[in-house]
């Protein structure tokens, strides 16, 4: 349960008598509130998910008749029953203040018991250049050159997987990454290795969006309101997807059959089965590359500052942490045994 959200309850096993239409409307405020004030549509499923696991830890209680006492109880559980992390039992209390304050509009009080947990300091998992090197030759298609890009350009997986046509310029050999975490746009290198592999792939998935234009497959779909604003983009070629699924699927609101892009857990399979058959004894993960990247440019001699720009970090403390996991230590420190 570290990090994860878990299992979403349906809003049906959460609704009961004798306030069922009530519960549906606060969920409803709830993912109102948080679309308009344009957070993510993964914290959207993460803080309704928190917010029912705590109205049925009470017993289904209103949040109305539940307060500072309830929260703290419920957080007490998170720790000492379910041993959660400190950032998933932090994103549990978020969800639930940000539900007193901006939905009910009864921000709580100060309680000691839900004073934020303190997260404890954790070195990331980097590969060396060889590892690096061995896991990727044991993977081949769409995986490896994803996690190629991740490795080269630094981009978590959700940034890779929706990347549009549009968004990678070859000629240029860059990357235009948009509305990565913080809703934030940076660009990033294109390595040069992926370029004979990656102008293969979008000639093959050129060819498929014209089979499916011509079977009524729409498009991607527009981000925010650009569907709005260019109604004929979801049709140029421009605006798809770099990876896109291999299903397509139909929008519940109007019927339409269109392709989304590749679900994250394909490559996730397609790393942990490459990271097992390598040999690597590292727990490395998709993320590993992107953490990979950032400390093998730092040992390279390129400057933090510019490491920071190209992860799209907003503090460069954040990015300090791969000094501490170079070969030769933060500081370039020698250890006094190689000196016997």
């Amino acid at each position: 349960m570290h990090g994860s959200s878990g299992p979403l309850i349906p809003v049906s096993q959460l609704s009961g008598p004798p306030q069922p239409v009530r519960r549906f409307r606060l969920l409803e405020r709830l993912r109102h509130r948080l679309r308009t004030r344009r957070y993510s549509v993964r914290t959207e499923a993460a803080y309704c998910g928190w917010v029912r696991r705590f109205v049925i830890f009470h017993g289904r209680r209103h949040p109305d008749t539940m307060g500072e006492s309830e929260l703290a109880a419920f957080l007490t559980h998170l720790a000492i029953v379910r041993n959660v992390s400190a950032s998933t039992q932090n994103q549990a209390l978020h969800a639930i203040l940000f539900l007193y304050r901006h939905v009910l509009s009864r921000p709580l009080g100060f309680v000691p018991e839900i004073a934020p947990a303190r997260r404890p300091i954790r070195l990331p998992v980097v590969l060396s250049q060889t590892e690096v090197k061995v896991i990727l030759t044991g993977m081949q298609g769409v995986p490896r050159l994803c996690a190629t890009l991740m490795y080269g350009s630094g981009l978590r997986v959700s940034e890779c997987l929706a990347l549009r046509v549009k968004d990678v310029d070859i000629e240029r050999r860059e990357i235009l990454v948009r509305s990565g975490k913080g809703d934030k746009d940076r660009r990033v290198p294109l390595p040069a290795t992926v370029l004979p592999a990656l102008r293969v792939h979008l000639q093959r998935v050129r060819r498929q969006f014209h089979q499916d234009m011509g079977r009524g497959v729409l498009g991607a779909a527009l981000p925010h309101a650009l569907g709005r604003k260019l109604p004929n983009a979801d049709r140029e070629w421009a605006w798809q997807y770099v990876f896109p699924a291999t299903r397509p699927y139909r929008e519940v609101a109007t019927g339409v059959r269109r392709r989304h892009h590749l679900h994250e857990t394909v490559i996730q399979r397609a790393v942990a089965e490459a990271v097992r058959a390598s040999g690597v004894p590292k727990r490395a993960t998709c993320h590993s590359f992107r953490h990979s990247f950032a400390t093998h440019l730092l040992e390279a001699g390129s400057d933090i500052r510019t490491i920071q720009e190209l992860l799209g970090h907003s503090d460069v403390r954040t990015t300090m942490v791969y000094t501490h996991v170079l070969n030769r230590g933060g500081m370039g420190v020698q250890s006094p045994a190689d000196r016997l």
